[in-house]
């Protein structure tokens, strides 16, 4: 099951294990440059809100209420990244498989979305071994960042991929491992009013933006430690500020900073990295797409305000700590939006 939470969805599976757990947050953050060049990780700037769709039921069209879930506000070109936490709720953390999926496109290969797990190529992530992640998987160690843009106007990656603005949104699907294999774990045998009829009132998707450094790891249990028969899957709609404000009754975040602000400001920029994983290859599939740029630039359109290309001088050295890991400009130091 998932429960919505201070803005968080916590997965539980106490049919599986008293300790299968693990949540997800969406942060805010930067929107770095999409200008062909690699950037670090962008820092954490709180959660985006989420609201249990089904409290505004009379407000909905009859789709959004079919499909369930919760509701996310975004604004155009704003950016984010998805932070998992597996839990520390036992002796060790529990280990999940995790499918992302933007407009039931896999983020992680560009293939269409289906509930069970593959591993040729892998199209899920491992808790507790990825602790974020910030966009479509393009290369080995490079994702295009996630960046929110309206259904219908040939930015997201389902109308490229698919030639149709149909879903929209993230999907998620969380798989806990197997009950048996965790306790060999633990014992030390295994290492290891409205209504959406405007034009101007459409879905959100989510399209591929700037280039940033960032590994998807290889899952070093094996497909057959997952149990999937117990699935926690949830839909998150992703409104613009007029839906979210018309929905919920309430104001959505200010924009965030732009990435140059935050620079000048001498606020820092994160690398990551696991030297005992090893990552995944990235897709041929989503190598493909063309990021928000180039197709505005097809379009003859600029849709991406502050785009200037930053030399980042400020980086912060991560490494795995099997810990909860923070991407967050330090405390006191504030960046005017």
């Amino acid at each position: 099951m998932i429960i919505l939470e201070n803005d968080c969805l916590d997965i539980r599976c106490p049919e599986v294990h008293d300790h299968a757990r693990c949540s997800i947050e969406f942060q805010r953050t930067l929107r770095i440059p999409d200008d062909g060049e690699d950037y670090f990780l962008p820092p954490g700037l709180g959660c985006f809100p989420l609201r249990h769709l089904d409290d505004y039921a009379e407000r909905l069209p009859g789709e959004w209420l079919r499909r369930g879930g919760v509701i996310m506000p975004m604004f155009q070109a704003e950016a984010l990244w998805m932070d998992f936490d597996a839990g520390y709720t036992g002796p060790l953390p529990y280990p999940f498989a995790v499918k992302v999926a933007t407009g039931k496109i896999c983020a992680l290969t560009g293939d269409s979305w289906v509930d069970n797990l593959n591993t040729d190529p892998q199209d899920y992530l491992v808790l507790p071994e990825q602790p974020w992640l910030d966009g479509y998987c393009v290369e080995k160690g490079i994702v295009r960042q996630f960046v929110a843009m309206p259904l219908g106007e040939g930015y997201t990656g389902e109308e490229q991929l698919r030639g149709a603005a149909q879903h929209g949104g993230l999907q998620i699907v969380a798989y806990p491992m197997k009950r048996e294999r965790y306790e060999e774990m633990i014992s030390g045998e295994v290492a290891q009013d409205f209504v959406l009829e405007s034009p101007d009132e459409v879905a959100m998707g989510l399209a591929p933006g700037g280039r940033m450094q960032q590994e998807v790891y290889e899952d070093p249990y094996g497909l057959d430690v997952w149990d999937q028969r117990h699935p926690s899957r949830c839909f998150i709609t992703i409104a613009n500020s007029a839906q979210w404000m018309a929905i919920t009754g309430e104001r959505p975040p200010v924009e965030p900073p732009t990435a140059r602000d935050y620079t000048e400001a001498g606020l820092p920029w994160f690398d990551y990295y696991d030297a005992d994983a090893k990552a995944v290859s990235g897709s041929d599939v989503l190598k493909t797409l063309k990021s928000v740029e180039q197709t505005g630039k097809m379009k003859g359109e600029t849709p991406l305000p502050e785009n200037e290309s930053l030399g980042v001088c400020r980086v912060v050295s991560l490494r795995d700590t099997r810990a909860r890991k923070v991407r967050e400009y330090p405390p006191g130091e504030v960046v005017d939006s």
